[in-house]
């Protein structure tokens, strides 16, 4: 019996949703003096997921002795990665895509370049064609490919994105993915000014970018330009929003929260990522001092200073 191509493609809840995927590069290009922009290809990206927006998926290095002969593959690749012992196990460390290209067999993921103070930096400054990696992504032909995205607006008005130079990819990605008619701000907080990027905003979206002074740590720069633009010195500037804010709860150790489904809804969406203790003061006064629903702001802490993980 003959199979069609969009029995072929169906998704199925069997397939896991995440899984590695066998690649090499293609290509390598330097965008800025921090960005570095990989390109990744391989038959297996075929059915590498295509949601985009801020994808997350773990890009795994190859082992300096024993490259991928021990990483594990299928659903439970994490667990099995973790009995290995700690001399055998590859490095691997999260990333957001920047762009897929299935028809080509082909992902982009844009890396941030800080010298040899890391692993997957100092692995992506030296990085050329033909070289190995394994991406641990969603499975476009499974039900739940969707998993790794938190951009999630509701109904709004506005949108607001932050962001260090570590989600700039996925903020990117967000941006050029937004409708026609989309209003809002974005501010992107860079270590240099030679690294502004070329983006395709709405019309209606400010871009930022904010490159970082001396001295300066991260979110020095994005506090300010966030403050200015919600008008904070005359009080709220979100039309509907109240002037006081509700309590938050007791969350000092949390660094990452999404709202869910129709609780986004409101005057204005959130979408902060990047060292976790600046977004979590951004949101911090986003919530107590302008008045926003703490359900209308997406806070990710995508690393913390000092830890190698967010950990």
């Amino acid at each position: 019996m003959l199979t069609s191509a969009a029995q072929v493609k169906t998704r199925t809840a069997t397939r896991p949703a995440y899984r590695g995927f066998r690649a090499s590069i293609v290509r390598a290009e330097q965008l800025s003096p921090s960005f570095r922009r990989i390109t990744f290809g391989g038959p297996e990206l075929a059915d590498f997921g295509t949601a985009g927006l801020d994808q997350r998926v773990k890009v795994v290095l190859p082992h300096p002795e024993r490259g991928f002969a021990d990483f594990p593959t299928g659903e439970d690749w994490y667990y099995a990665w973790r009995q290995l012992p700690v001399v055998r196990r590859n490095v691997f460390r999260t990333y957001t895509v920047r762009a897929v290209r299935p028809e080509l067999h082909e992902v982009d993921i844009d890396f941030v370049c800080h010298g040899d103070t890391g692993p997957a930096s100092a692995w992506a400054i030296r990085a050329e064609a033909g070289d190995e990696v394994v991406l641990v992504g969603p499975d476009e032909q499974s039900e739940g490919r969707t998993l790794g995205i938190d951009w999630r607006p509701g109904d709004v008005d506005r949108m607001l994105l932050v962001a260090d130079e570590t989600a700039v990819p996925a903020a990117s990605a967000i941006i050029e993915a937004l409708p026609a008619d989309a209003r809002g701000a974005v501010f992107l907080e860079v270590p240099a000014g030679d690294d502004r990027l070329e983006l395709r905003a709405p019309a209606g979206i400010r871009v930022e970018w904010i490159p970082r002074r001396a001295g300066q740590v991260h979110g020095d720069g994005l506090l300010p330009a966030v403050r200015g633009w919600l008008g904070l010195e005359g009080g709220p500037a979100v039309a509907g929003a109240p002037a006081a804010s509700t309590a938050e709860p007791a969350d000092e150790g949390v660094f990452w929260e999404v709202p869910e489904g129709t609780s986004a809804d409101g005057p204005l969406y959130a979408w902060m990522a990047g060292e976790a203790s600046a977004i979590k003061a951004l949101r911090r006064m986003l919530v107590q001092e302008a008045g926003i629903d703490r359900r209308q702001v997406a806070f990710m802490g995508y690393w913390r200073r000092g830890k190698s993980e967010l950990d």
